[in-house]
């Protein structure tokens, strides 16, 4: 089944989507590292190097080629940070729509979807999209989707539901030209059940990767003029452990007076929290061995193979990772996506 690509990114989303029966024949993204990584892992596709609102109906054809009406998927994650929850603190910046680059994104995406008419169609974000406050964009992508003949579901997923070791709940709008597209049910639970098994830890996929002897190597430092305060706190916890409200004798921080992340430890006994776009030094998840996780770290995490290359610096290959969808919730909804065009396939035949 051949699929097409948009904010490609590093290719998250499409690992999981070739795990699922997709093959990823044009891939798309303004970032040239991007382009780099994905010579490096997966050099057959063809990569459009372009931003979505300069990317032409004509270039689309040209580059699909003679097949160009015969796309099975159209799948990719517009960039989120308009519709992201630190929308919400930064008061001096506009939200969905209104912010620019948020109604290029999601425009340039439904003109694709408008051109190419593929059978499916998976659209990934945070899952600030499905909040009340940006109904306004999830709206005009289910009826502009609609008008085009798409049945559309839409929910959020939490990405430690399908047996990804990381708390992160995202939104997704999929559409199907044939029978509606169920969402995949849940393999994995917060507490385990007859048949589903227990989210997996942090811990499960680490272990093997962390020794004592590296706990502290160079460029991993975490925490700044903090560490010491970092070292103090229990794995699972963060900053809010030396409140007044939490009940420590010597208070270093206001209730919710930083981002939930400063300072925030994982646990070995419990799935990661989500791994952001920026490696920080003082804002996590950092290792319980207060560090920094590593590049193998979050790509674990993410559930990236160990074998998966990345171009560029340390920090620009930590955003690759954290941006990306995790393989593993991409093969889930794959499958789903697969199921439902997968019938109208073998009837065609």
């Amino acid at each position: 089944m051949r699929s097409i690509s948009l904010f490609s990114g590093c290719g998250g989303l499409d690992l999981g989507l070739h795990e699922a029966g997709f093959r990823t024949i044009l891939a798309t993204d303004s970032e040239p590292l991007c382009a780099d990584t994905w010579r490096m892992n997966m050099p057959s596709t063809r990569f459009l190097t372009n931003s979505i609102g300069s990317i032409t109906r004509d270039d689309l054809l040209a580059n699909l080629g003679a097949r160009h009406d015969d796309i099975h998927l159209l799948a990719g994650g517009p960039p989120c940070p308009p519709f992201s929850k630190s929308r919400f603190y930064r008061k001096e910046m506009p939200r969905a729509l209104e912010d620019p680059s948020g109604f290029e994104t999601i425009n340039g995406y439904l003109n694709i979807l408008d051109w190419v008419r593929p059978r499916a169609f998976v659209l990934e974000n945070v899952k600030g999209l499905a909040y009340k406050v940006h109904s306004d964009a999830l709206d005009m992508i289910v009826t502009r989707a609609e008008k085009l003949g798409y049945r559309v579901t839409t929910g959020v997923l939490n990405a430690a539901d399908y047996g990804v070791p990381q708390i992160r709940e995202r939104c997704f709008v999929i559409g199907s030209l044939g029978e509606r597209v169920d969402l995949p049910q849940p393999t994995h639970a917060k507490n385990a059940g007859p048949g589903v098994p227990a989210w997996v830890t942090a811990g499960d996929v680490l272990s093997d990767l962390d020794t004592e002897e590296n706990a502290n190597d160079d460029g991993h430092f975490a925490g700044g003029r903090h560490h010491d305060l970092l070292c103090q706190v229990p794995p699972g916890d963060n900053y809010l452990f030396f409140t007044e409200k939490r009940g420590h004798p010597e208070p270093k921080f206001k209730w919710r007076g930083r981002y939930w992340s400063f300072l925030l430890k994982l646990s070995p006994d419990l799935p990661s929290w989500t791994i952001q776009a920026r490696r920080s030094n003082n804002m996590g998840p950092f290792h319980w061995r207060n560090r920094i996780l590593r590049i193998s770290e979050i790509k674990r995490l993410q559930t990236f193979p160990d074998t998966f290359e990345l171009a560029g610096t340390v920090e620009q290959q930590w955003r690759q990772i954290g941006n990306a969808v995790p393989p593993k919730l991409a093969a889930a909804i794959g499958k789903s996506v697969a199921r439902s065009i997968g019938g109208k396939l073998r009837d065609a035949a």
